[in-house]
């Protein structure tokens, strides 16, 4: 095991991912951050795995009867063999030299060969003409400094988080291209805390570059849960997202099954005849060029058949069509899904509620994701409320309205913070009865302006529109101790003062325009 080393490079250092990419975005000059993005996150993934290796190889070059070049001892371990060539080491000997963008191409060939799986998965056009070399050195020499074991957990959580900060940086600086890839940390937190996946299937269905399987991840790590207990599963249309899904995957050790088509979800369903027991989605917003018109007669319309100009509600139902009886699911979509009456969406959404599969509605703050300003809520389904493990909530939605939630982290965006998603959750939780929630927050009460548990009948006398703010109200107001009579005086002495201050200030003007009327006369 590699000693122990207490300098600013080590990964307990506040600010440790921030500064590792200041620096390495500082390098990519003229280069478009869409570029730049995968010649970054392709050489972290080089080093998280030669890392792994590399430590293995140590514990194996310490026993006499193992062969750290048998590629069977690493892949019992789940671990990558990385060829001579490959290894971080020999590159970092040569990031100087002006070969050093082909010899990197011929490091991910030679790991690719070695691992099936990562086949067509990393990048190899290092070596083109138009890259800058130098850069490519000094990349190598910055990356360096991401110093662990590699085997062991803390190892494996630095990589990660280096590769989620570079993914967050990377979307914010594609703005609304960036977006396509990534859901913002605090959303997928929210989505994740809500439906709390611990034990069966996890699946997005448009999954990106992996950000929901990473915090489920977490959540079942925080939650002492077993490695091995959530079976995760996605399917991504864009190759490229899908390659950055695969090496995320990887960085944090998550045996996941994705999949990648480019025809997508609606027109080749890579997991055709199975249910989950969780899905988590974000979904393109409003999307107008899903191919819906050659899928009329889909089994999966079962509430409707959705326009052939707008996705939303084929992707609630694609969703629908694959959860367990005791499923539940956390959606993504833009603001309109919750009331639009357009091509029949009124009608599926009608359908929907009357066939109690919604069970929560929540309306989140605006400027929560890089790639659009369009508001944007969460849908919660459930399939047989009264049969999941929870209290029976058959007949009943809960409505949160989160609008006012979250602050701004810089002149655009919003995030929301781990105190707002830890309400939320909570009241959730406690309105599905979780005796841990009610521990920690009491019983779920209506509280106005911010949540209400609703009826189907009281959805109905609304026109089936989700809105949380049609049933949530208005907040009340806080009790100063001032009674009513007294507020009332105070208001019409202050009204009766300002107006006797007007009519002194309208005979001023009046006087003064008077004598400026007399001065040009005269």
């Amino acid at each position: 095991m590699a000693e122990k080393k207490n300098n600013k490079n080590t990964s307990a250092n506040v600010g440790f991912e921030e500064n590792l990419w200041a620096a390495a975005d500082k390098m990519r000059g003229n280069m478009e951050p869409g570029e730049y993005k995968h010649v970054a996150l392709g050489l972290i993934f080089l080093k998280y795995i030669s890392e792994a290796f590399e430590a293995k190889y140590a514990e194996l070059m310490e026993d006499e009867y193992s062969d750290p070049e048998d590629k069977d001892e690493y892949l019992a371990e789940n671990i990558f063999f990385v060829p001579e060539k490959s290894r971080w080491k020999f590159l970092q000997d040569n990031a100087k030299q002006p070969t050093i963008g082909n010899l990197i191409d011929e490091a991910m060939r030679g790991i690719e060969d070695a691992n099936p799986p990562l086949k067509g998965v990393l990048q190899k056009d290092y070596g083109r003409p138009s890259m800058n070399k130098t850069m490519l050195g000094e990349l190598i020499d910055e990356f360096a400094k991401i110093h662990t074991t590699g085997e062991d957990a803390q190892g494996r959580d630095v990589f990660g988080r280096v590769y989620e900060y570079f993914l967050n940086g990377f979307a914010g600086a594609e703005g609304r291209r960036g977006g396509e890839f990534y859901t913002p940390q605090s959303v997928v937190r929210l989505l994740v805390e809500m439906l709390e996946p611990t034990k069966g299937r996890v699946y997005d269905p448009c999954c990106g570059s992996g950000g929901m399987f990473v915090q489920s991840d977490k959540f079942l790590k925080a939650h002492q849960g077993r490695i091995g207990d959530l079976a995760v599963y996605g399917q991504e249309s864009n190759n490229t997202t899908y390659r950055l899904a695969r090496m995320n995957m990887a960085v944090r050790r998550i045996d996941a099954d994705i999949r990648w088509n480019n025809e997508g979800s609606f027109h080749n369903d890579e997991f055709k005849s199975m249910k989950f027991d969780y899905i988590m989605a974000n979904p393109p917003f409003n999307s107008s060029d899903w191919g819906g018109d050659k899928l009329s007669d889909d089994v999966r319309w079962a509430y409707g058949i959705p326009p052939a100009g707008n996705a939303n509600f084929a992707w609630l139902q694609h969703i629908v069509h694959h959860l367990k009886p005791g499923g539940t699911a956390g959606v993504v979509l833009a603001n309109g899904s919750m009331s639009s009456q357009q091509s029949g969406e009124g009608d599926i959404r009608r359908a929907m509620v009357e066939d109690d599969v919604v069970d929560c509605m929540v309306a989140l703050p605006g400027q929560l994701f890089y790639s659009t300003q369009i508001p944007a809520c969460l849908w919660f389904l459930a399939r047989h409320k009264g049969e999941n493990g929870f209290r029976g909530r058959k007949g009943e939605i809960l409505f949160i309205d989160a609008r006012e939630m979250g602050r701004m982290v810089d002149r655009t965006r919003r995030e929301l913070d781990p105190a707002d998603v830890q309400k939320i959750a909570d009241t959730y939780h406690a309105w599905r009865g979780e005796a841990e929630a009610i521990e920690r927050i009491g019983a779920y009460e209506d509280v106005p302006g911010y949540c209400k548990a609703v009826t189907l009948k009281d959805v109905e006398a609304h026109g089936f529109v989700l809105t949380p703010g049609r049933y949530v109200g208005a907040a009340d107001e806080e009790d100063d101790g001032v009674s009513f009579e007294e507020k009332f005086a105070a208001l019409k002495t202050k009204l009766l003062d300002q107006l006797e201050r007007e009519k002194k200030l309208s005979k001023n003007i009046s006087e003064v325009l008077e004598t400026l009327k007399n001065g040009c006369l005269s």
